[in-house]
């Protein structure tokens, strides 16, 4: 379950910790953020976490965003001169993490930069001032004196392609930013009860890290050569201390889960420019949740084997417009050219604009790969504005489409192979015919159900089983409020035409049907016998399914004489 926690609207607050000998923890706490890229589902906030390392030498690891320049600069400080910083690492340059990073080297000049040599190029183009710098790969070290020996671990697409980890062997600690990090904002500086945050941390790994789950594995072995680990230092969210072992063991399972994937789907982007990198982690967390894995590749670093090789083994392609001047652009190019040479009538595309303004016109890109008999998974989804929530979900529900087209044929070969008497004897369970209607900001979306059960008088619940790849379960998070509409007997088959169809990434689920608003904001239907409100409070993952405990608020029968229809199935292994 996911433990909302008590917020003030937009307060901003810092705190600092001691997490080991010569070691503190600055965090600042974003209490309100109810919005965190494509994760929709986030409940408690976020935190950006910064740290120093004092040696002979002194290292400050991390800054912050920056919202927080004033209080941060002012808490940083307090705790040491701007002289005594000689290093800045930088575990990768996502303006969350580094936003203020040129006030540091403008503050401290003296400062050496560390970080991956793409880091290193992508954050002289984003402070555009000159520093010192020391590029470092995997297995380099830093001695900073007193025992604080900083090894450096390379942990590519964690999210982004510059991010490395650094292990300091004296206090045992790992600082990883994003990854093993959740969105969650607490008074806690650790993991202290499992419970309240296993929900967030399971959330954010899907959002952002099942995408990248081979490179996750890749991550995980290089920190098998490490010492021991007592504390990982998260970019967000609370440090991992008391449950480190479970936690960190639960990032290799899911990965392991998802690399075994028979179909991969290869999706380029380009990385700090205009909203490619954002869009392109909605679209790949549609894509996984249909059980398809994803490789990303950022078209600003990319290395044309690699490119080749992935092409040629995944299924399908998506590419979001890389700019077509500027630093990125003949890397960029001579990597779409790549794509282009290496891939198959068998494979399908999606291709997204970027929004940066100087994108490469998706239209010829895609009649070039038309010509080459590749199949498109999704219309192409073009960025007029800044992009809003209800265009991060349209480009999830794309990678769903895109990922639900590639899963096609195994899905019907899987149907096929139940044995025929237990698929008939399953089949006879019934239940009722339902609509679960659902809003949460600007996104609305809704679906037909027929697996609910009351489940508990004290309070009202009942149980929902939502299908992992449906559009409305990124609106059925815990605190998520929605509408169980129940369908009448006499009269059902047309709401159930009409939101059994397939519609189109981010289309209108309720255009031409009679609905009102309930308290909850989300939509009745007029047409329905009856109606629930209802409020997400756990959530259990059931294999390929959800099942969802809802408490209900309120309800209302339209007519009582009337009976609710009835779904009578013949087959088990499918609705």
């Amino acid at each position: 379950m996911v433990a909302v926690t008590d917020r003030v609207k937009n307060r901003l607050t810092t705190e600092t910790s001691k997490i080991a000998p010569d070691t503190m923890a600055i965090r600042s706490l974003d209490w309100d953020r109810d919005r965190f890229d494509i994760e929709f589902g986030l409940q408690n906030g976020t935190t950006y976490n910064s740290f120093i390392i004092r040696g002979e030498k002194n290292a400050l690891v991390d800054t912050s965003h920056a919202k927080f320049r004033q209080l941060y600069l002012d808490i940083l400080w307090g705790l040491i001169k701007p002289t005594e910083i000689d290093y800045l690492i930088i575990s990768h340059t996502e303006p969350d993490h580094s936003g203020l990073a040129k006030d540091i080297i403008e503050l401290a000049p003296q400062v050496t930069v560390v970080g991956a040599k793409v880091a290193i190029q992508f954050l002289e183009n984003l402070v555009h001032i000159p520093f010192n710098k020391q590029i470092v790969k995997n297995g380099d070290q830093l001695d900073l004196g007193n025992g604080h020996v900083l090894e450096f671990v390379s942990a590519p697409n964690l999210h982004w392609p510059d991010t490395i980890f650094t292990y300091d062997s004296k206090t045992q600690t790992l600082f990883t930013c994003d990854a093993f990090g959740m969105h969650y904002c607490s008074d806690k500086t650790y993991d202290e009860n499992l419970s309240d945050i296993e929900a967030d941390y399971k959330f954010y790994y899907e959002c952002l890290m099942a995408p990248n789950a081979r490179s996750v594995l890749s991550a995980m072995k290089r920190m098998a050569k490490l010492g021991d680990i007592n504390t990982i230092a998260t970019g967000h969210g609370p440090l991992l201390r008391y449950n480190l072992v479970e936690l960190t063991n639960r990032y290799e399972e899911w990965s392991k889960a998802q690399s075994k994937a028979e179909t991969t789907v290869a999706v380029f982007y380009t990385s700090d420019y205009g909203y490619s990198d954002r869009l392109s982690q909605a679209i790949a967390h549609g894509i996984t949740k249909t059980g398809v894995a994803v490789e990303m590749i950022d078209l600003k670093s990319a290395d044309p084997q690699e490119v080749r090789e992935l092409v040629e083994m995944a299924k399908g392609i998506v590419i979001g417009s890389p700019p077509t001047t500027g630093p990125a652009a003949s890397t960029s190019e001579t990597a779409v050219n790549t794509i282009l040479a290496a891939a198959n009538k068998k494979q399908t595309f999606g291709l997204f604009e970027s929004g940066g303004g100087d994108d490469l016109s998706v239209y010829p890109l895609a009649n070039k790969l038309k010509e080459l008999g590749l199949k498109q998974a999704f219309p192409n989804i073009l960025i007029k504005e800044t992009p809003s929530e209800l265009t991060y979900k349209l480009c999830e529900e794309a990678g769903t489409d895109a990922g639900q087209l590639l899963s096609l044929k195994k899905n019907i070969k899987q149907m096929k192979s139940l044995d025929s008497d237990l698929d008939k004897a399953l089949g006879r369970l019934s239940g009722g015919l339902y609509i679960i209607t659902a809003t949460k900001g600007e996104v609305s979306s809704a679906m037909l159900a027929s697996w609910v059960v009351q489940a508990s008088f004290k309070p009202l619940g009942v149980s929902i089983a939502v299908a992992k790849d449906r559009a409305i379960e990124a609106l059925m998070q815990v605190g998520d409020r929605f509408i169980l509409n129940v369908l009448r007997e006499d009269n059902y088959q047309s709401l159930m035409r009409h939101f059994l169809k397939r519609f189109p990434p981010g289309a209108d689920r309720f255009a031409g049907v009679n609905t009102q608003t309930a308290k909850n904001g989300s939509p009745i239907l007029g047409d329905a016998l009856a109606y629930l409100e209802c409020e997400v409070v756990s959530r259990m993952e059931a294999s390929d399914h959800w099942i969802i405990y809802a408490a209900v608020d309120t309800g209302r029968v339209s007519d009582s004489d009337i009976l609710p229809a009835v779904h009578h199935r013949k087959v088990g292994n499918h609705y």
